[in-house]
């Protein structure tokens, strides 16, 4: 159980049960009153009812509850059939300690109003509090598990919309970290809006221009024989054949995709800056600019025991080593070449079947199968990324649950990063560049042939291994992530219905009474207890999976974005969406997070900064070594009709007329080698036609099979585009760093005033 685990980490002064059958299991319920009044609980522990007394799960109950009576914790028990509710209620001491500590402290003083101690803030002390009271008959902890929490419906007209989600209202009520989330993805989502548009200008702009295109009616009008595209049952086929996929290529592959990627290396770098001056504004108005975590656990710590120790930090170079080595091999190394050996396989299987169909077009089938397959290990692996994070976090023995977090944080998004982009790499860089020749073919194992690209280009597949992946993961995803909370409530909405209906008029008579300070009936408050226990289950890291997801699509919305322009539209489009179902799920259908203080959204900032570096060198790297770009722009100017300057005026040529033909090489089958790699069933054309030669993609002679000259110039013009591309992005991102301030003057004024205003406060 992950949730357990990650707790255990939570408190590492405390250990868990001996016995699964004698543990004592004890979920939380937060109350969510917006005003806190002295008749208000600030958490709900349920337990199983247990009739035997003598059981050792039943005395450790007991003197689990004695453990916080003897803290001054206020504890209301009301017992309901199997379960047994205890409503707790925290000291005015407990939270006066804590406001004193905050105010005296080193990093943390003055960050937050001095005057009021929020709903928000209770929870979170009496929570650290409820974690760490350890009993003494025989182990040193209870088992602690799911959060829940009372639901306020005025929060639903909150969170209705991004902009205002970030409220005080919510602030108190989900904390600081919550809030900070629905903040960054407000933000994220208002700033795709250009890259959107701009996005589906470049794809217009292919749409529009590409029937026109010298190189589209050049393989549309080719009577071009090419080589077989596999052993034994592929036959040599017609490029004419594959127009529609020439079409497909320009629409993705053009001069605008260039441009395109330039801006979004860009934007990424404008998007983490105006974050930072974004975030600055409300961290200002909410007095947590200063807060620092560490010294916020030491509070925590000396108000729940004032004779603590701090606990030490750890590091061990032999763990790390181990950490890196297992993220190395484990995952970077043994998913890719999986993924390979499926779709080349896959491609073989298809071209030797028995449905001519799918035989004919066995590398599209292979292509859509491989995407189809990824997809698949991405569900899959998510969760057996999650247990080895887990694991890797465990055997680095962290200090802290903020540290765990931190750790885990960066381990499961690697993992995840190369779950989900290991088959674009190979798709973008090595799909059809080391494949071999004919009478030279790669093979895995000796026997299967790797894939090849289209005489038009490789970057159709990144394009479309990029779509299917990225709608399927965000519909399937958005469909699970709102209709499961939701059927699972729908199951258990029986029994609290009855209460409802049992408790009507108790309630309305108990809340006229309350107004006056008198405490509602056992009914009353086991009708909103139960109900709340009833909602779907949240853990610690609950809201990493919402921060996961965006991360993930920010990735795909950045890098590769040169193969993909409508991505930031996709993602416009889901965010819209999903920023209102998440409000939903978290204020309607699950438990109420633990609230949590912070005034950033902590190490996923380091992993934005470095997606945006990668996303520089990706799509450096996607046009100058997977598009035909380059090898197009060294054709116009070296080999072309316009080559030195002698422009085609007199024979009315457009400049990129004979382009295909050029990136052709071609095969004769009374050469040895290539007698033996076809047979001669396999060297007939459609019609019946029996070919001595065949084009292959590659610049290679025609007598020895060597590389050309022209392929040497066109690597080393890739080369030079690749750095002369990330030099100018990195320094333009550098620039953009630099031109706007992480933190605008008026924030900077205020925070000024505002401490030279309570450091007068303390001298009077």
């Amino acid at each position: 159980d992950l949730k357990a685990e990650m707790e255990k980490k939570n408190r590492q002064d405390l250990c868990s049960t001996t016995n699964d059958t004698e543990q004592t299991d004890l979920n939380i319920v937060i109350i969510s009153d917006p005003q806190h009044t002295p008749l208000s609980y600030d958490y709900v522990l349920v337990a199983k009812t247990i009739d035997n007394q003598e059981r050792q799960a039943y005395k450790k109950q007991c003197e689990y509850i004695e453990e916080l009576k003897k803290k001054n914790l206020k504890v209301t028990k009301i017992i309901d059939d199997d379960l047994v509710f205890y409503g707790i209620q925290a000291p005015k001491e407990i939270f006066e300690k804590y406001r004193y500590l905050l105010k005296v402290s080193d990093a943390c003083n003055w960050s937050s109003d001095q005057n009021i101690v929020p709903l928000s803030t209770r929870i979170r002390i009496v929570h650290f509090i409820l974690n760490h009271t350890p009993i003494l008959s025989g182990v040193k902890c209870m088992k602690l598990c799911s959060k829940h929490r009372f639901l306020n419906e005025k929060l639903l007209h909150i969170v209705s919309w991004f902009l205002r989600l970030v409220c005080a209202c919510t602030r108190n009520y989900f904390g600081e970290k919550v809030a900070l989330y629905y903040l960054w993805l407000g933000w994220y989502t208002y700033l795709l809006i250009p890259p959107a548009l701009i996005g589906l200008v470049v794809f217009l702009y292919g749409l529009a221009f590409f029937n026109d295109s010298p190189l589209i009616k050049e393989v549309c009008e080719a009577d071009t024989v090419m080589c077989p595209l596999c052993d034994k049952r592929c036959k040599v086929w017609l490029l004419s054949d594959t127009c529609t996929y020439a079409k497909v290529t320009l629409l993705f592959d053009n001069n605008g995709t260039v441009l395109f990627a330039m801006f979004m290396a860009i934007w990424a770098t404008l998007f983490l800056e105006f974050w930072k001056r974004h975030r600055a504004s409300f961290v200002c108005e909410w007095k947590v600019s200063d807060w620092c975590e560490e010294e916020e656990e030491l509070i925590l710590e000396i108000v729940n025991n004032v004779n603590c120790e701090p606990k030490k930090y750890k590091h061990s170079y032999l763990r790390s080593t181990l950490v890196l080595i297992c993220v190395t091999i484990l995952v970077i190394i043994g998913l890719t070449h999986a993924l390979v050996v499926f779709r080349v396989i896959a491609a073989v299987l298809l071209a030797e079947g028995s449905w001519e169909f799918l035989s004919n077009h066995s590398n599209s089938g292979a292509m859509m199968l491989g995407a189809l397959f990824h997809y698949l290990i991405i569900i899959v692996m998510t969760r057996v990324n999650r247990i080895v994070a887990m694991k890797l976090c465990e055997i680095e023995e962290t200090r802290s649950f903020a540290a765990t977090e931190k750790s885990f944080t960066v381990k499961m998004f690697t993992f995840q990063f190369f779950t989900y982009f290991s088959s674009l790499f190979y798709v973008a860089f090595f799909l059809g560049r080391i494949n071999g020749h004919p009478g030279g073919y790669v093979r895995i194992a000796g026997k299967w042939r790797l894939e090849e690209c289209h005489p038009s280009g490789c970057l159709t597949d990144l394009f479309v291994q990029m779509a299917i992946i990225m709608v399927l993961k965000q519909t399937i995803s958005n469909v699970f992530e709102f209709t499961v909370p939701w059927f699972s409530r729908w199951l258990k909405r029986r029994r609290t219905q009855k209460l409802q209906r049992k408790c009507a008029h108790c309630y309305l008579k108990d809340d006229s009474e309350a107004k006056h300070g008198a405490e509602l009936c056992d009914t009353c408050k086991l009708r909103d207890w139960l109900s709340n226990y009833r909602l779907n289950d949240v853990d610690s890291f609950s809201l990493f999976n919402e921060f996961l997801e965006m991360v993930i699509q920010f990735s795909f919305t950045t890098i590769f974005v040169a193969a993909f322009p409508l991505a930031p539209l996709l993602a416009l489009i889901n965010n819209v969406i999903e920023i209102r179902l998440d409000a939903i799920k978290m204020v309607t259908l699950e438990r109420r997070l633990v609230p949590k203080k912070t005034n950033d959204i902590g190490v996923w900032i380091d992993v934005l900064e470095a997606i945006g570096v990668l996303a520089v060198i990706a799509n450096g790297l996607v046009i100058g070594v997977s598009s035909d770009f380059i090898p197009r722009l060294v054709y116009r100017f070296r080999y072309g009709p316009c080559a030195n300057g002698t422009a085609a005026d007199f024979t009315n040529l457009d400049c990129m007329a004979g382009y295909i033909n050029n990136t052709l090489s071609i095969a004769q089958m009374d050469d040895r080698n290539i007698h033996n790699e076809f047979s001669v069933d396999q060297m007939t054309t459609p019609s019946g036609v029996n070919v001595s030669y065949c084009s292959y993609k590659d610049y290679r002679s025609n007598e020895d099979y060597s590389l050309t000259p022209q392929f040497w110039l066109i690597l080393a013009v890739r080369f030079a585009f690749v750095i002369l591309f990330e030099h100018v992005v990195v320094i333009c991102k550098f620039i953009a760093a630099w031109f706007v301030p992480s933190a605008p003057m008026g924030v900077k004024n205020e925070k000024l005033f505002d401490k030279l205003q309570r450091l007068k406060e303390e001298l009077r």
